[in-house]
């Protein structure tokens, strides 16, 4: 007797060559790794911890998650996983609340009693000396802090600027180890803060107002070397607390943002990022290859509640693979 021999549909069980429900598993997972990656650095965020390799440097780009949160989503709705699609929801929620600006905001109490302009500027081994110059000229900073200046770039600074800024502190070094802060105002020493890279500090006498300066260049969050970039943010951590007595600026190259949980302690001390008081507090400034379009703001100049931001700007220079940042202060004679 004939048997007959039911075959099942390709189209029904995925199989074949159609193999729609074939797609929509490889959809699902594919935007449930999307979204394990983002949840595990956003995960860091809400712990407000800054975690280990690679989460610390990704956090650095944490805007940026909204593109494989959306992929995500789109392949959740494709694959018709709808437990999948809260998930992205959920996380694009919670990226878009931690993008908003961190810190303090608010007027400062008391008349204006002072103006100054500060630019900072990682110039990449001294390579972008020249172009510097050059920005220094044009902008006519008060103050300006300059990162990875070696031995040639020391001494172009001596020979080109001088005139203009006789006062200055410095951490002599080669390589990335050298900054320089450089100033109209008169200064006398500051105790700086140790680090792998120089991190000079001076106190500034503006318009016969003391203002303690602090120039900022810890090492970057490498693989391996998350420990030290936290132990030396700290140290600024605690420079800064130290000094809440005295209007201060503490300027330069942070290698964090404000999604860093180890930045973020050094705002509670009450400091304020001045590009954020102007607007301007997402605007990347390294890679420069790759800014304005995209990148992170590494470069800071954070101020006491002293002081009031206006006319931030992001100044491309030739050899660096860092923008410059120009920033106008009033410092104000209250608390």
């Amino acid at each position: 007797m004939d048997t007959a021999t039911a075959t099942a549909d390709p189209a029904a069980t995925g199989e074949g060559t159609g193999r729609p429900g074939g797609g929509r598993r490889s959809g699902a997972w594919c935007a449930a790794l999307l979204f394990a990656g983002v949840s595990a650095v956003v995960g860091c965020r809400v712990a407000d911890t800054d975690g280990v390799t690679p989460v610390p440097q990704l956090l650095a780009f944490l805007p940026w998650l909204l593109v494989p949160t959306a992929a995500g989503l789109l392949c959740t709705v494709l694959a018709r996983w709808w437990t999948g699609a809260v998930w992205g929801v959920a996380l694009l929620g919670l990226l878009a609340w931690y993008i908003e600006p961190y810190g303090r905001t608010g007027e400062p109490v008391g008349p204006p009693v002072a103006e100054l302009r500060v630019l900072t500027s990682n110039v990449e081994f001294g390579q972008a000396t020249a172009a510097l110059v050059d920005a220094v000229r044009r902008e006519e900073p008060d103050l300006v802090f300059v990162q990875e200046c070696e031995y040639t770039c020391d001494a172009a600074l001596k020979r080109e600027l001088t005139a203009a800024y006789p006062h200055r502190r410095a951490v002599e070094g080669g390589g990335s180890e050298g900054s320089v802060i450089l100033s109209r105002f008169p200064l006398r020493a500051g105790d700086g803060v140790p680090g792998t890279l120089g991190m000079p500090g001076a106190v500034a006498d503006v318009d016969g107002h003391p203002v303690r300066l602090q120039l900022a260049h810890p090492m970057p969050p490498l693989p391996g070397q998350v420990g030290l970039w936290q132990r030396e943010l700290g140290g600024l951590r605690d420079a800064a607390a130290a000094a809440r007595d005295t209007p201060t600026v503490l300027a330069g190259d942070f290698n964090a943002t404000q999604d860093h949980a180890a930045f973020r302690r050094v705002l509670d001390t009450g400091l304020r990022d001045a590009a954020r008081l102007d607007g301007a507090d997402r605007t990347p400034t390294w890679p420069s290859r790759t800014t304005p379009a995209f990148g992170a703001q590494i470069d800071h100049v954070l101020v006491s509640e002293e002081f009031a931001a206006r006319r931030a700007r992001f100044l491309d220079l030739a050899d660096t693979d860092h923008r410059a940042l120009v920033v106008d202060l009033t410092l104000h004679g209250g608390r």
